[in-house]
């Protein structure tokens, strides 16, 4: 589960990216959090598609 902690910890890893630069840790600690993020996403993503019923112009629903 993505925390608002997490995305602010994303953020301050990328804002710290592009001044000073991220040791090895960071680099990891990076990876691990854009990797959970993007499942994150990606998982409330195909719950919507599943939920998605298709329903023709006389209200019939498509199986």
């Amino acid at each position: 589960m993505i925390t608002p902690e997490k995305i602010a910890r994303i953020n301050e890893l990328a804002h710290k990216k592009k001044t000073a630069g991220l040791t090895r840790q960071e680099l990891a600690e990076q990876k691990e959090l854009y990797r959970e993020y993007i499942a994150a996403i990606t998982g409330n993503l195909r719950a919507e598609l599943e939920n998605i019923e298709i329903v023709d112009e006389k209200g019939k629903k498509d199986n």
